[in-house]
Formats: C-alpha cells, structure tokens, sequence
C-alpha cells in the first residue's frame, strides 16, 4: 500500500524519455524504463506496506495492472516488472487465503490429510492459471495435482521457492489457496520424510547448555559500528 507525498522538486528528463502511466486510476508522467516500483515512488508515493526486499524475495510487492495494447488483466511484482506507456497499475498488499489450523505432529503425510484441510484443491480445472500468474516461475498447477496425489515430497520439491505473493490465489478460477496447501505439505515431508540433521540437533542442545550466553552477551553490548565489523570478520563454514 502506498501514500501519497507532495512531490518533491528534481530534476525532470527530457518528455522523449517520459511516459504516461496511471497509479490506483490517477495519471503521472514519469521516466521509462523504470520498474512499477520506483515509478510509483517517483510520481510522489511513499510505501508504507507493500515493499519489502525490493528485489524480487519477499512476496510483498503483488501488483495487478493492464497495458494499453492488451485487454487483459496481468499480476507481477513491481520490484520486478517494468513499467509500458500507459499501464494502469494497483497494488494488493495482502490477497486473502484462509490458513488451517492443525498440528503438523498429529498430521500424516498422505492425502486424506491434505484433503481434510484443503478440501477445495479437489477442485482444481488443470488450466495452468496460478502457473502462468507465478513470478518465481513455479509449477503452481502441478504441485497442486502432486498434492492430490498425496506426494508431499514432489510438492516439497516444487514449492519450494514460493514467496506466498498471493498472485497464484488471486487468478485461480477454482479459489484455491495454493500457497498454503503447499506449507503444510512442506511441513510433513520434513516431519517424516526428511533425515534428521544431527548437527542442528547438536547445535541446539548446545545453546539449552548456555555454551553460547558468554558470546550472545558480549553481542548484545555492542554499538552498531562493533557489530558489522564482527559481522564482516565472521568465520564462513565451508559448503
């Protein structure tokens, strides 16, 4: 979501390299090549949701708009997407998708459960809608059939790199909320069909023991200078 700021004075390019775009209906001229994201920030708005990494991670810049030459209706993430003359562009900041409730130690990793919380999946038309709609470039549509099928690992597998923008839900004809879907199944393939990492186990039990109270105390001290200098002079473990 983003507020609307007098704009400040600066310095404006030449008109050839201006173009005409609409932010939430309102027309602004500002220069090309810009992303929907700086473009809004240069026709004078200021983000207060809807911005977070600025670099295509989060998920939270979820952007609806429609080009001049194209009747339809397109989504992408305005860190990401480039703006054209004469594009119409409005933000979601959130798309609404009801979570389930459950406890992931009570669940199995089959579909019945999947099917118990998400019964709606059952739905899906197979029309590669949340697919098209990914900006991560997931295959939405199929991780979807794989949880169908119970296969929370391929689920796993696929969803991976979901950044929950919404934009897949917010196309969806058959109102899925595939991001979810795609946790929970997520959280059962690492419940029970993902080794224990020792390590992590080791690690934990270490800071249950106080190993590293001493460390963490002398970090908690520290000014802003002290802590990215041993930020930057940190140890890197070996891949």
């Amino acid at each position: 979501m983003a507020t609307e700021l007098n704009r400040v004075e600066r310095q404006t390019p030449p008109d050839d390299e201006m173009v005409s775009i609409f932010v939430m209906g309102k027309e602004y001229r500002v220069p090309d090549a810009l992303t929907i994201m700086k473009a809004i920030e240069y026709a004078g708005y200021h983000f207060i949701r809807g911005c977070g990494c600025r670099g295509g991670a989060c998920g939270a810049c979820a952007t609806v708009y429609r080009t001049a030459d194209n009747y339809r209706i397109k989504v992408g993430l305005a860190c990401q997407t480039l703006i054209e003359p004469g594009m119409h562009v409005t933000q979601i900041p959130f798309y609404p998708a009801n979570k389930a409730i459950y406890d992931v130690s009570e669940a199995e990793p089959t579909v019945e459960e999947v099917l118990k919380h998400y019964p709606e999946i059952a739905r899906c038309l197979c029309c590669e809608v949340c697919t098209r709609a990914c900006p991560q470039d997931l295959e939405v549509m199929y991780y979807i059939q794989a949880a169908l099928r119970g296969d929370v690992k391929e689920v796993s597998r696929l969803s991976f790199e979901c950044i929950m923008c919404g934009l897949c839900v917010s196309r969806c004809p058959a109102e899925l909320m595939h991001y979810n879907v795609a946790i929970l199944c997520r959280r059962l393939y690492a419940r029970y069909g993902m080794k224990r990492a020792e390590h992590l186990a080791n690690r934990v039990r270490e800071i249950e023991e106080g190993k590293f109270d001493e460390e963490l105390d002398e970090l908690v001290r520290m000014d802003e200078k002290d802590l990215v200098r041993a930020y930057e002079s940190r140890d890197f473990e070996e891949a």
